[in-house]
């Protein structure tokens, strides 16, 4: 089985789509939580236009990152457990295979 040719059981896809979007839910709302503080900051036109780059870049950013197709979940899940938005004990229910891949690729 390579990582880009997984098959997904319905449990798993189940279990993927629910930890796919507690992640996305808390990065969402961190992000939420930075733009109130960085709003209530803004003094001068300046300020507001690095508020508009900074919110450009994270869009990027996040919509590039949260990609849910079937042959990238492993990658997707390892990098939201290395950047501390998703935890393993939320993909339990994926078979051992798939844990053992991410938990390789979270570490690197």
């Amino acid at each position: 089985m390579t990582v880009s040719n997984i098959d997904w059981s319905k449990t798993e896809k189940q279990v993927a789509q629910v930890a796919f979007e507690k992640a996305y839910d808390r990065e969402v709302n961190a992000l939420i939580a930075e733009v109130r503080e960085k709003a209530t900051a803004i003094a001068e036109i300046e300020d507001i236009w690095r508020l508009h780059n900074f919110l450009s870049a994270r869009r990027h950013e996040i919509d590039g990152k949260y990609d849910d197709r079937e042959s990238v979940l492993i990658f997707v899940f390892a990098g939201l457990i290395k950047e501390g938005w998703l935890h393993m004990n939320e993909l339990e229910g994926l078979e051992s295979d798939k844990l053992t891949k991410v938990t390789a690729l979270s570490r690197m």
